[in-house]
């Protein structure tokens, strides 16, 4: 397998990350992970604007540009024989780099890029959820960043695993609904569709805000609100988005059995033409 790093392409088994690099230390650091479709990475765009914006907000230096990353996940998914591949993962992995000992930022910090692929397959049809322990701190800054350190995230996903859920759902430290341990969630309160606010802690993902042009398009009022745990005993439908799996129906959340909304599939469509509409465009 080829990978990225610091501008080479380079078999995997070759490449080295420096024992100082404080991504592996300290968590001091950033990634996106992309969808690409028969070689087209979905939301290329996007994404980089939302790492070149995540870089500046924490002060870590690109060392090349974001068109520059942008090509060079092009030509990774060629290396590999991905670039016609049904669908395949990106994921850009940006770290502050080695550095002396200590939290203290370096002075002159020597950024660490990786780039890595690899085919995926399917996403799910369906998905069961069930409350986890975690919850998302609505003031830290690395709530509402793609960061590195995943240590909750992982531990809630153990713990829905544990209790025979597909996935986590995490609260806020207000106890409100705030996202899945990978995903956005979304709730069907009749045909209004509901989505927690920026408020609650989470990462604004890229298929969120897709969803936010493309719900208006098609009649679906979207808002987003703080929703307490509440709320899930009157809710009608509810999905989850991210950007490799899109949109799956929630069918189960603690225990209960959640309907099919027939405007999820309705909106699943619309994603679905949106998607076929950017392959075509490349």
């Amino acid at each position: 397998m080829k990978i990225w790093l610091n501008g080479a392409m380079a078999d995997a088994r070759d490449v080295r990350i420096d024992p100082a690099d404080r991504g592996f230390l300290l968590g001091d650091g950033l990634f996106e992970t992309m969808l690409a479709l028969h070689g087209h990475i979905l939301f290329a765009d996007e994404h980089m604007l939302r790492l070149g914006a995540a870089t500046d907000l924490i002060g870590l230096p690109l060392p090349c540009s974001l068109a520059e990353i942008e090509m060079a996940c092009a030509d990774l998914l060629d290396e590999n024989e991905l670039d016609e591949a049904p669908r395949a993962s990106l994921r850009v992995t940006v770290t502050r780099g080695p550095a002396p000992r200590g939290l203290a930022l370096p002075a002159a910090p020597k950024p660490t890029v990786l780039i890595t692929c690899a085919a995926i397959g399917e996403a799910p049809m369906r998905m069961s959820l069930v409350t986890a322990t975690p919850r998302r701190n609505p003031w830290s800054p690395s709530s509402r960043l793609k960061a590195l350190p995943y240590l909750d995230n992982l531990l809630a996903k153990e713990e829905a695993r544990e209790k025979g859920a597909d996935d986590a759902l995490l609260l806020d430290t207000n106890g409100n609904i705030a996202c899945t341990s990978a995903a956005n969630i979304f709730l069907w309160e009749g045909d209004r569709l509901v989505t927690p606010s920026t408020n609650c802690g989470i990462l604004p993902g890229i298929t969120r805000a897709a969803l936010f042009e493309l719900a208006p398009e098609i009649g679906i009022e979207l808002r987003e609100e703080e929703i307490a745990p509440a709320q899930l005993a009157r809710i009608s439908g509810a999905f989850v988005t991210n950007s490799l799996v899109g949109i799956v129906p929630v069918t189960n959340i603690d225990g209960r059995d959640i309907p099919a909304h027939p405007m999820t599939a309705r909106l699943a469509a619309a994603y679905e033409l949106l998607l076929d509409a950017a392959e075509e465009e490349d």
